[in-house]
């Protein structure tokens, strides 16, 4: 026995090993403002695109962001810098260099000269990078928003220079120096944008041509609407900056969302190596930032009433966002896709008072609510922290064709609330746990390879199916496991008089008890409930045993989860995944 615990252990620390070593490749960036990240203090909306980037990739990127505000290719040197990202630099991983903004300031401690000194800093990077076994990628600059004529070209250029019109809220420029706008962009880098495509071009690395993606955007949307991209703030609208500021370099969250979406894709052409890292989202949600919003409302909120045939994606950064969330349901067709660790919590329960004084019941304990039709959440965790205190519901769901993907639902006592009558879902290798009647309600509810584990003894499901509803809750090739502790468990006890509940192949643990069905303390739900298992498996199957009542299906004719989950519309996600049906709304 002490042998076998050994080598269990030995292929635990084995296994997590191999896991701890997984090859992470890590973007870092090196740069001015334009690319740096923000301070978030007093609700400060300005962004560097680099700091928007992390998501536009899949996990297995890294973005390590060291750009900074003021610095140029030589402060960033002299400062060391560049010697602490080299130092992290490891095989495999990539360098973004994008300097100029700051290159052509005529301060001693940054200044620049294109063709000579500016060009020997960017191979300075480039080779350092490629001598670690990194990539590097040259950026140039991204545009000013300068519209005027060709006459303001120096005066322009002399207020920029000027730190950028400013350098806080405090340094705004004065009205002598700014150029009655045109509808043309003035170019201020001059041959500043040259230097990274042509040591791009002389050294073989890859090229982003930033100032033709941001000047084609900007132009393209002209003087008043371009503002929309840029840290123009009205006065008294965001604390960080009470003065406001009318500023035509620095983007905001919007801007910088945008402009490192293109970023991205031209990134993919030139860089084939991290096109298949690359993810769009039409909204991310990231509490350090870098997304559109900072909670999960925000994004929902936004999402266009009705808006038919296409969905709405949006992107739940790693993080335990605390909120009650509801999704209505004029907000049909949402993808939440959550990175590892995107949490949805709270922590109401149903004795827990409302503002009235009243109990908020159980429907009104969910942390998550969606009314909507055509959800699909993927890799997010649902769950409410109240603890044992009673009913506490993790996420409430009643809408038609919802698809849960790899998520998990936390609780205790009725965590996942099927609640819609006559609606579909569906969840695939999914985590619910729980105490007493932890997966419950109406709606018809398929369970393909989940994972169901009993926090306490109790009852796994208390469906409440309405008479003639043709299916209730199945449960294909699942596992069921309990806590340490745990060995007095019920499959399933009916709700309502013809609550119905299927196990097909599934794994039962040595908790579930031998009768494996309960009444409810009414003899006559027995003659309405529809209780069954076929092939169950482990050490809780135990059909001999089972009570009178349910049955041992002989085979699975009616019940393959196509024809369970079909409707009248054919719904199929286990064919089709998240594809909207083609129907009339």
């Amino acid at each position: 026995m002490k042998h076998k615990l050994i080598l269990l252990l030995g292929l635990f620390f084995l296994f997590s090993a191999f896991k701890a070593d997984k090859p992470v490749i890590t973007v870092f960036m090196i740069g001015d403002s334009t690319m740096a990240d923000k301070n978030l203090t007093g609700g400060n909306p300005e962004r560097g695109w680099g700091q928007m980037l992390p998501g536009y990739f899949s996990e297995d990127i890294r973005v390590d962001n060291h750009a900074m505000n003021g610095r140029s290719s030589k402060s960033f040197i002299d400062e060391g810098r560049w010697d602490k990202v080299l130092s992290l630099v490891k095989k495999g991983d990539y360098v973004f260099i994008q300097f100029g903004h700051n290159d052509e300031k005529p301060k001693a401690d940054r200044h620049t000269d294109p063709g000579t000194t500016f060009d020997a800093n960017l191979r300075k990077f480039v080779n350092e990078t490629r001598a670690k076994g990194g990539i590097p990628v040259l950026f140039n600059s991204i545009v000013r928003r300068n519209f005027g004529v060709a006459a303001d070209a120096q005066t322009v250029k002399a207020a920029v220079n000027q730190d950028d019109f400013r350098k806080d809220a405090k340094h705004e420029p004065s009205a002598a120096v700014k150029p009655e706008e045109g509808k043309k962009l003035i170019d201020t880098h001059g041959a500043y944008l040259d230097s990274p495509r042509n040591v791009a071009k002389e050294l073989n690395v890859p090229f982003v041509d930033m100032n033709k993606i941001t000047h084609d955007l900007v132009e393209g949307l002209g003087p008043d609407k371009s503002k929309e991209l840029f840290m123009w703030v009205a006065p008294n609208t965001v604390p960080a900056m009470p003065k406001g500021r009318e500023d035509n370099t620095h983007l905001n969250v919007y801007g910088g969302r945008v402009i490192a979406g293109l970023t991205v894709g031209a990134i993919a052409e030139v860089v084939p190596g991290l096109a298949k890292y690359v993810r769009h989202y039409d909204f991310v949600v990231a509490q350090d930032g870098s997304g559109d919003f900072f909670t999960v409302q925000e994004a929902i909120d936004a999402v266009p009433d009705f808006r038919k045939s296409v969905r709405t994606t949006i992107l739940v950064r790693k993080g335990v966002y605390k909120e009650k969330i509801v999704i209505p349901e004029s907000k049909i067709n949402v993808s939440l896709i959550g990175q590892e660790g995107a949490v949805l919590s709270y922590d109401d329960y149903a004795n827990k008072p409302n503002c009235f004084g009243e109990n908020k019941g159980t429907s009104g304990s969910s942390s998550c609510y969606i009314y909507a039709p055509d959800f699909y959440a993927e890799n997010i965790t649902f769950e409410n922290t109240s603890g044992p205190v009673g009913q506490a519901v993790a996420c409430f769901v009643s809408a038609d064709r919802v698809y849960f993907k790899n998520c998990r639902f936390l609780g205790f006592q009725d965590t996942l609330y099927t609640y819609g009558k006559g609606c579909r879902q569906y969840y695939e290798d999914c985590y619910v746990e729980g105490t007493v009647d932890f997966i419950f309600g109406w709606s018809t509810a398929v369970f393909n390879r989940c994972h169901i584990n009993s926090k306490g003894n109790g009852y796994v499901t208390a469906p409440s199916t309405d008479k003639g509803q043709k299916y209730g809750y199945l449960f294909y090739d699942c596992r069921l496991t309990a806590d340490a502790g745990v060995n007095n468990v019920y499959l399933s006890r009916p709700w309502r008089p013809y609550a119905q509940a299927v196990f097909i192949r599934c794994n039962l643990g040595e908790h579930i008890l031998p009768a494996g069905w309960d009444n409810w303390g009414n003899k006559d739900n027995e003659k309405t409930a529809f209780y069954a298992e076929y092939q169950s498996q482990g050490e809780g199957a135990d059909p001999e045993a089972r009570a009178s009542f349910s049955h041992q299906l002989k085979d699975l004719k009616g019940y393959g989860m196509e024809t369970v989950l079909a409707g009248e519309d054919g719904w199929n996600p286990v064919k089709n995944g998240n594809e909207l049906l083609t129907i009339k709304r």
